[in-house]
């Protein structure tokens, strides 16, 4: 499967995917350890991939939505962006309404 369809696949099979360097439980970078905290304090079932331990993705993921930095978020297939964009909805609040509008839709 090409990389750009994996990716997709991640996208589209999950209501919320963080792309992230390292895991939630052992963020690689502030950016990612951040991301994921925002994400677990809405209490969010999220899907993460380790961009580190996947070359093909960490390289490829930047030209799926031209977005070229690292954590990305997606909800509901749509990139939401990366740490200061879910940073400042954690602070509106809007990333609790998002996340669980999508976090309804997981079986």
């Amino acid at each position: 499967m090409d990389v750009l369809d994996r990716i997709k696949e991640q996208v589209e099979g999950n209501p919320i995917v963080l792309y992230m360097k390292g895991t939630p439980q052992f963020p690689q970078c502030g950016f990612s350890s951040r991301t994921a905290a925002a994400l677990q304090d809405c209490g969010a079932k999220f899907a993460y991939v380790n961009v580190l331990a996947d070359p093909e993705i960490f390289e490829n993921l930047p030209r799926y939505a031209d977005w070229p930095t690292f954590p990305q978020l997606y909800i509901e297939g749509v990139l939401v962006g990366g740490c200061d964009i879910t940073l400042e909805m954690h602070a509106s609040g809007d990333l609790q309404k998002a996340t669980a509008e999508a976090g309804s839709k997981i079986a």
